[in-house]
């Protein structure tokens, strides 16, 4: 996992960091162009990234709320899966749904909250993710 150990903290500076970078024109890391390519197909996401004020806000679904930091997260760990095919299969899954949707961030968007779900009932039951059951959830969609 590419942003594995880091805090809450760590992993939005990552984002400003990269997203500074861009900007001003200056060389982007891999990582970084993974991260300025998410941004920047968000650009409802610019202000928050650009606004350290931003990082008081505390995003909850219970409020109705999306999380941009979670959102641009799950983008960037199913463009991962997709790229290693893991859990085999999911490439195609994706290829498939962007395909039926003209796009593959469209298509990205149909998975995420499969993705989420899978991680937090890891999470709630404190064991690693089922990739055989997100996979068939992720196949549902098609």
């Amino acid at each position: 996992m590419i942003f594995a150990g880091q805090s809450r903290d760590q992993l939005r500076e990552t984002y400003r960091g990269a997203w500074r970078r861009f900007k001003q024109a200056h060389t982007l890391s891999p990582l970084d162009k993974q991260v300025v390519a998410v941004i920047s197909e968000h650009p409802e996401y610019h202000v928050i990234v650009e606004s350290a004020a931003a990082d008081l806000a505390n995003y909850s679904p219970r409020g109705g709320q999306l999380n941009p930091w979670l959102h641009m997260g799950l983008h960037l760990a199913i463009r991962e899966q997709v790229a290693t095919n893991r859990p085999a299969g999911i490439a195609e899954v994706h290829a498939k749904l962007a395909q039926r949707h003209s796009d593959r961030h469209e298509a990205e968007h149909r998975m995420l909250e499969t993705l989420a779900e899978a991680l937090w009932e890891a999470q709630r039951s404190n064991r690693a993710p089922d990739e055989l059951a997100y996979l068939e959830k992720l196949r549902q969609l098609i």
